[in-house]
């Protein structure tokens, strides 16, 4: 079988693929609200406190939860060039996003956006829809965006930005008297501060960062 035989078999396929999934959400969508919560997704992963805080507001603000998950292209091939690769790894992703949403009575408008970077795709998102909020990751993980692009879309996002730090990043303020505490609990010499249980340590909810767009 040539070369171009094969490409075309795999691409039929794929679309099949994606044809059939889009089918069984159809069957399972719930009404769409005109508010819209943008989730970006990259890498092979989804931060769970990403998602519970997408899911919460949206179920608080009565919006739809647009997963979309950035696929990044080669400049040597066209940007609509069929990733199959790519799409086996979105796609379970998307249908457990649009199961843990179901429970939660949050309707679901996925995605997968291909772009040159992860900037470049969710300035496509931007030119082609409007959103109400968006929900994104920070860390050191290649699924979360890095510091430098929360920055941009921070700057650039023409929408209200929510940046969640996923556990393990960055250590809350609140922790680190609490190390100390401990530390000075094995020295003999322990005074635990305001706020630090018995245990050592702080409890602290999530941190989240949010930024409107300029007027």
């Amino acid at each position: 079988m040539s070369v171009l035989a094969i490409v075309a078999l795999a691409a039929l396929c794929l679309g099949l693929g994606v044809l059939l999934w889009r089918e069984s959400r159809g069957r399972r969508q719930m009404t769409p609200s005109p508010r819209r919560i943008l989730l970006p997704i990259a890498g092979s992963r989804m931060s769970e406190r990403a998602l519970d805080a997408a899911l919460r507001l949206a179920r608080a603000e009565q919006a739809t939860l647009a997963p979309a998950y950035l696929v990044r292209v080669a400049m040597s091939l066209p940007l609509e060039t069929p990733l199959p690769r790519s799409c086996e790894t979105a796609m379970p992703m998307l249908e457990a996003i649009e199961h843990r949403a179901s429970s939660y009575g949050v309707p679901v408008d996925a995605r997968i956006v291909p772009g040159r970077t992860l900037r470049h795709a969710v300035t496509r998102l931007f030119d082609g829809e409007r959103f109400d909020r968006v929900v994104v990751t920070a860390g050191a993980r290649s699924s979360d965006f890095s510091g430098e692009d929360v920055a941009w879309l921070l700057e650039e996002a023409p929408t209200e930005v929510v940046v969640v730090r996923p556990r393990g990043d960055v250590r809350p303020a609140a922790a680190r008297p609490a190390r100390r505490a401990a530390a000075r609990s094995r020295s003999g010499h322990a005074r635990t501060p305001a706020g630090i249980g018995r245990s050592g340590s702080a409890s602290a909810r999530p941190a989240l960062r949010s930024r409107a767009p300029s007027a």
